[in-house]
């Protein structure tokens, strides 16, 4: 399995003199990355959105359960957008593969 790595490659509490304050779940945090702050923010935002969501639709009123629980919901959001991604990069493979072969004969005229 290959790693890719974005440009926002760097961890959260990465040893770095960039703070940026964002509010998850009624919490302030102060969230120390040498990613874009606009970026942090976005996570955070993310973040947010999901833990409100799952408030919304379940009954507890334990935030470490509606922390756990949103971080199941993108758990399995970036395991299906990566199962996705595998397989379109498998059929990109096999065209390009197939593409390559039909293409053989022309490439090797040209070179004689």
């Amino acid at each position: 399995m290959n790693k890719r790595k974005s440009k926002h490659s760097r961890n959260i509490n990465e040893d770095s003199n960039q703070v940026t304050s964002v509010r998850i779940y009624n919490q302030t945090y102060q969230i120390r990355s040498g990613d874009d702050p606009d970026y942090v923010e976005r996570l955070a935002e993310y973040v947010n959105e999901r833990m409100t969501e799952v408030s919304e639709l379940t009954p507890t009123v334990d935030s470490f359960k509606v922390a756990v629980l949103s971080a199941l919901n993108i758990a399995d959001e970036y395991f299906s957008t990566k199962e996705k991604l595998n397989n379109f990069e498998e059929k990109v493979r096999e065209k390009s593969e197939k593409m390559s072969k039909l293409l053989e004969p022309f490439v090797d005229v040209g070179s004689k």
